[in-house]
């Protein structure tokens, strides 16, 4: 078997997702317990318990959510379709809140009242690589002192352009999260695994600074293991993070089953208009409190770390032996009932 290292990842003549790989532990590590290894990090600024923020939807992430995810040490960043956000703005409240979604269309003013309560600001759109994307970031940089989140961008094509134009991090991901039908409605898109690895060598060999958000195909602790073990700063959840308490929205009751809905932020149920979509509506299961949810992360992040011989984030990340599985390498770690 070949351990690849992640230039050779990079160089695979396939995409590849997060099922498609696995990290190999090569040396004795000097942890004893899970305990010992640290997930703390440095996020624009934001100190950060678990490498965790929450995606911008509707069905996602609302003032509940964000403020639960601060107190947590994650991130959440508030959808830009929440009926509350003006009240928030226009208050001197807002204790818990860290960072808001925006439009290409939202007004000057709007931005301003964000900028004043030094929120992170986060262009929410799917396709970074757009030029009225680049214009709504030098205007936001050149006006005011905040930082700026952009997305979503799949190969490092880009990311120069990017970064001069003012974004301090940018969504890493199309057509990879559950709920999201681009790839199947435009044909664009490529494996999580191999977008992250571009976009990280684009970053190193132009010397670039912006921060990288592994956005979308994430569905266990496992997965956000492997998004920082190459090289992800942070990591963005919309599925892991639906059905909780938290998430907007009523715990709907069928057959027996407590159900929250999720949803893509390019779905008909949020544009409420006839044209073209790109996100899909779905129930899922109720989870009870989101504190579980990153818990559950947290210790699965730290038997990683255990396993890798890794006591923090920055030692991960610098992680270069991986495994390349075959499908039934991979059905063979599911589990059976």
């Amino acid at each position: 078997m070949k351990v690849y290292t992640k230039v050779e990842l990079n160089e695979f003549n396939q995409s590849l997702t997060y099922d498609d790989i696995s990290l190999i532990p090569t040396e004795v590590s000097r942890i004893k317990s899970r305990t010992e290894a640290s997930t703390n990090c440095s996020f624009l600024g934001l100190k950060l318990n678990v490498p965790v923020i929450s995606s911008p939807m509707d069905s996602v992430t609302g003032i509940e959510m964000a403020k639960e995810l601060s107190n947590l040490g994650s991130l959440g960043i508030l959808n830009r379709f929440d009926s509350s956000l003006d009240a928030l703005l226009n208050s001197k409240n807002g204790k818990g809140i860290k960072a808001v979604s925006i439009a290409l269309n939202s007004n000057l003013k709007t931005i301003e009242k964000i900028a004043e309560k030094n929120y992170l600001i986060c262009i929410d759109t799917a396709n970074a690589n757009n030029k009225e994307v680049l214009k709504k970031t030098e205007m936001i940089k050149k006006k005011f002192d905040v930082q700026v989140i952009i997305g979503n961008i799949a190969h490092g094509g880009s990311l120069e352009q990017l970064e001069n134009a003012g974004a301090d991090a940018v969504r890493v991901g199309i057509g990879s999260g559950s709920v999201c039908t681009t790839s199947i409605q435009t044909g664009i898109g490529i494996g999580q695994v191999s977008s992250l690895l571009n976009i990280l060598f684009s970053r190193k060999n132009k010397k670039l600074k912006i921060k990288i958000i592994a956005d979308g195909g994430v569905k266990s602790p496992g997965d956000v293991a492997k998004a920082i073990a190459l090289g992800a700063d942070v990591v963005m959840l919309g599925r892991m993070l639906s059905g909780t308490r938290e998430t907007p929205g009523e715990v709907i009751k069928y057959n027996g089953q407590l159900w929250k809905k999720y949803r893509g932020s390019a779905s008909f149920g949020v544009k409420m208009r006839n044209e073209f979509i790109e996100g899909e509506e779905t129930m899922v299961a109720y989870k009870g409190a989101v504190k579980s949810v990153i818990d559950g992360i947290s210790d699965g992040l730290k038997s990683s770390m255990s396993y890798m011989n890794c006591l923090n984030l920055e030692e991960l990340r610098k992680t270069e032996t991986f495994a390349i599985l075959s499908n039934s390498s991979y059905l063979e770690r599911l589990p059976r009932m």
